[in-house]
Parts: structure tokens; sequence; C-alpha cells
């Protein structure tokens, strides 16, 4: 079940923390050295409203460990419902946080999704970037469901490579289900980092800071893959906006009735 002492804010229905970005890094860095089989979500725009829509997806949220904010929409939503100290905790922050912490503690991390040549290309990006890193292993996984027996290969796979940290990039809601499904039988923190390779691997470009801080990191990743994107967007952001104004109206008329 999710940390019942970590304090969160349920946004439409997930649960999001609202503890500041070093003190998730130091929740998920800890779990990590004492290789605890953790979930940590990173919730953007798309997963809540995926979980708006789907009842056991939302299930699965609040089954996680940890849901931290990704994007500023829900920063900014954080804030207007009291939560002034609110902060990003998105996906490359947390991986390169996560691996730098990971490096100076000699805990390993493994690295799960996308294909092999963008995974050698992580490998050899964090090995220039943090040098004494310790990779455990990659797995490039195949699209289509694994028989029970090829599945717990993977699993055996992961466990005896004593990785800490298992990021997961298997894209949202497919990495959320699968960790959800092996949280107590991988015995690392697993950490669903969706579009992170891609972009760390300099495959795709990485959103400029002044474009995420204005919460505009949807326009610029639209630009790069529109073909794969502009029905997400077109059919998330209005019902994100609508669920957010709801529920941020609907609390600030009980703050005044109370």
């Amino acid at each position: 079940m999710y940390t019942d002492d970590i304090p969160k804010q349920d946004l439409i229905v997930t649960p999001v923390s609202t503890l500041l970005f070093d003190e998730q890094i130091n929740l998920m860095v800890s779990w990590a050295n004492q290789k605890q089989s953790r979930m940590v979500c990173v919730a953007n725009v798309h997963m809540l409203v995926e979980a708006w829509q789907n009842n056991h997806f939302a299930n699965v949220l609040k089954q996680a460990d940890l849901v931290t904010p990704d994007g500023m929409p829900l920063v900014w939503m954080l804030k207007s419902l009291g939560h002034k100290q609110a902060q990003r905790v998105a996906g490359m922050d947390i991986f390169q946080t996560v691996c730098q912490q990971a490096a100076i503690a000699q805990t390993s991390i493994f690295l799960l999704g996308s294909s092999p040549e963008v995974l050698d290309k992580i490998s050899q990006r964090l090995k220039l970037q943090f040098p004494t890193i310790k990779i455990a292993g990659t797995e490039s996984p195949p699209f289509r469901p694994l028989a029970s027996t090829v599945d717990m290969d993977m699993v055996n796979t992961i466990n005896e490579s004593g990785a800490g940290v298992l990021f997961v990039a298997l894209g949202c809601p497919k990495q959320e289900l699968w960790m959800n499904q092996h949280k107590d039988k991988i015995q690392a923190v697993m950490i669903g980092v969706g579009g992170v390779f891609p972009v760390y691997a300099g495959i795709l470009k990485e959103t400029p800071k002044l474009m995420q801080n204005l919460g505009l990191e949807w326009l610029f990743r639209l630009c790069q893959e529109p073909k794969r994107l502009w029905k997400r967007y077109a059919t998330t952001i209005p019902i994100f906006i609508w669920l957010m104004l709801k529920q941020i109206v609907f609390s600030k008329e009980n703050q005044i009735k109370s």
C-alpha cells in the first residue's frame, strides 16, 4: 500500500506527494540502498486523466509507494490547493539525481525498456557523466506480453544482478501496470521514467528549462513527435483543465463554508 507517512494530496483521483524534491529523492535512494521492493510513479497530466478514466489504473497508482508531480500543471494545482512548497519532481531530474546518488553510494542500477541501441547510448553517457556508476544490467523486452517463464527469468536476472534501482521505461500506463505486477517480486526500487530514455540517449531533444517552467513541455514534445502525441494531448489536456478547475473551485468553496 501507499506509504502512510508520506504527505500527499489527491489530484483528481491520484495521491501525489507534496514533499520537496530532495526529500523525494532521499526516499528513493534510501529504499534503493536497502534493496527494498518499492514502486515510484512519475505523474503528469496524461497519467492523471488515464487514472480518472480507468478505475483499475487509479487503484494501481494508489498502491504505489510514491507518486511524484512531474509536470508544472500538477505543481500549480498543488499550490492552488494550499501546498505552497510543492516542487516539480520530473522524470529526467529523478533519473540523473538518483544515478548520481547511486554512484556515490555504489548502489547499482538496472535499465529496463526501449531498444538495445538506446540502452547502449544511455550506458555510455551514464559512464561519462558518473564515472563510478555501477550498471548491473540492461534489458529490452519485446512489445508483446511475456510468457510467465520468460517473465520469471527476467525477474531473476534483475534480482541476481544486485541492482538497488530499476528504471522502467515502458510508457504510461504499461510501465505502472508492470511495476504493480512485480511489486515484492523484484528486490529493487522500481521507478517509471517513461520517455526519459530516448531523451537521455540523445534520440530526442530535452525540453528547454524555460518551456518546462512555463508548463509548455507538452508543446515541445508535440513538435518532436506530432504523429504519436497529437491525439493524446488533444484528448487529455481539455479533460485535465476541466477536472483541475473543478477540484480547485470546489476546494475554495469548502474553505469559504468552513
